[in-house]
């Protein structure tokens, strides 16, 4: 009744406190496979169960033991990305006694971050915690950072990748135990004409920021002040087409801005068109400070979105406010701000390089939200920032701290224990077509050997994953998946053909 993705190794360790050996140990899935599937026809569903354990019982029949064996790591790491999450993970790996290699394509680290004015809760600018986080990483003899640098080429496994960064006209190679990604995010660009985009005077939410940071007391438009604002929220975010999600800072970033052009000049009408408020935790006292110092909320229904027209030197924006019974208004302003979204960062030579899988928002997805949150697909690749989602600040810096724990865990003991479920050639009857290298997923896994005077096939077992693609494929029948020997498959086959009366 267990799930084999998150309980195969619960039930292996329990074979191996029984001092039996942990890999003759088969795992049946008679929940996903047969009782969800078939909650509403028992007793085929009760047949199918029989038929799955005796398959399974076939494959333990035929199973010999194995042994793990055992890779050595290097204590260093690859950190893609020096904004707030990656200067972080970098930190908090340096103090662990890990070496890292921070890698930023930009000139200067940071990321967005180090643009950014006050911030909540600190009111600390944004540049001056860059330059914070920066100053605890400078005289580390364990940390190097290269800006205007990239990855190029990445090979190996975990717990040695060998990979090379090209900075400049440079390029050289490293070798790493894990990878870290957080290459951070890019802020949504409205399209022409969409809320009034391409309009004198409206402006997004990060430009709106710059004006913020240069007001110098005084907020104007050309030669002209600020009187009046009107700030439209989910733009780029929760799209009926296109990016679905919600952005989730937008509405906190949208309000702290607004009380500080409060700060600024208290007499400034202020009017936030929205669809939901979510300032959640406590990013909600924000939303409360800027109702006590005058900022009007309207809330508009999906599908009767505000309209932003010209009107003279000036702007107009018709809106429908459900909190009025629906009724339409129209709001003068000298400046219209669009509450933009997070997208993925645009990186797609990185994203094949690096093999990791992205969700329908095109960020880096992980394996399990809860269970495995930070750990990809790709053994010894961790993702974190919001190279994985929108995320704040603080979750950012959560999520590379989960990183930098996980990545620990996994090299400061100096070694991996890898399971022996791989692929393997019968060098006897292997007679190399190339069959195998063109079927396998992972670069460099499969290599051309000699043996006994003629060309075979030879598995480098520590990046074999155990898919079994070669294994199909071999027109000889000379590769075996340890675990998974077609001798296995073949019994699970006819035990599932057998015709059995319950």
């Amino acid at each position: 009744s267990f799930s084999p993705k998150w309980h195969l190794g619960t039930f292996r360790a329990m074979a191996q406190r029984a001092e039996r050996n942990q890999h003759m140990y088969a795992h049946v899935n008679v929940r996903e496979q047969c009782a969800w599937a078939h909650r509403h026809d028992k007793p085929n569903a009760s047949e199918k169960a029989g038929s799955l354990v005796r398959s399974g019982v076939a494959r333990a029949a035929l199973g010999k033991p194995l042994d793990n064996f055992r890779v050595e790591t290097v204590t260093a790491v690859l950190v893609i990305g020096a904004g707030v999450a990656g200067l972080r993970a970098a930190i908090a790996l340096s103090d662990l006694g890990l070496s890292v290699h921070l890698v930023e394509r930009a000139a200067q680290v940071g990321g967005r971050v180090r643009t950014l004015g006050k911030l909540f809760p600190s009111g600390r600018p944004g540049g001056e915690i860059i330059a914070s986080l920066r100053e605890r990483l400078d005289g580390r003899e364990n940390v190097v950072v290269y800006t205007n640098a990239e990855l190029v080429e990445k090979s190996g496994s975990a717990g040695r990748f060998e990979v090379k960064v090209r900075s400049g006209d440079n390029t050289f190679s490293l070798n790493v135990g894990a990878i870290v990604a957080a290459t951070g995010f890019d802020p949504y660009a409205p399209q022409p004409g969409e809320f009034g985009h391409g309009l004198p005077s409206v402006v997004t939410l990060a430009q709106f920021n710059e004006m913020l940071t240069a007001s110098q007391g005084h907020l104007r438009v050309g030669d002209r002040d600020v009187r009046s604002i009107v700030y439209i929220y989910c733009v780029g975010s929760r799209q009926a087409e296109g990016n679905t999600y919600c952005s989730r800072y937008c509405c906190t970033a949208g309000v702290h801005a607004a009380i500080q052009a409060h700060e600024i000049d208290p007499t400034i009408a202020q009017y936030h068109c929205y669809r939901d408020m979510r300032t959640y935790g406590k990013n909600e006292l924000l939303y409360e400070e800027a109702r006590h110092k005058g900022s009007n909320f309207v809330r508009f229904a999906e599908n009767e979105p505000p309209v932003v027209e010209r009107d003279g030197e000036g702007l107009l924006v018709r809106v429908h406010d459900e909190l009025s019974g629906g009724d339409e208004i129209e709001i003068p302003a000298d400046l219209v701000v669009l509450v933009t979204g997070m997208v993925a960062s645009s990186n797609e030579r990185l994203q094949n390089l690096l093999k990791l899988p992205t969700g329908a928002g095109g960020f880096f997805n992980e394996i399990h939200l809860k269970l495995r949150p930070v750990e990809t697909m790709v053994d010894g690749v961790f993702i974190a920032g919001a190279s994985q989602a929108p995320k704040n600040l603080a979750e950012s810096v959560a999520s590379s701290l989960a990183a930098t724990a996980t990545c620990a865990a996994m090299l400061l003991k100096g070694y991996l224990d890898r399971a022996p479920l791989v692929a393997k050639v019968d060098p006897e009857t292997c007679e190399w077509c190339d069959a195998c290298v063109q079927a396998c997923p992972y670069d460099g896994t499969i290599m051309k050997a000699e043996y006994e005077g003629k060309e075979v096939a030879e598995v480098r077992a520590e990046l074999c994953k155990g898919c079994g693609a070669c294994a199909t494929i071999c027109p000889s029948a000379s590769i075996d998946v340890a675990g998974y020997t077609n001798a296995q498959v073949t019994a699970m086959i006819d035990a599932l053909a057998a015709e059995v009366t319950i």
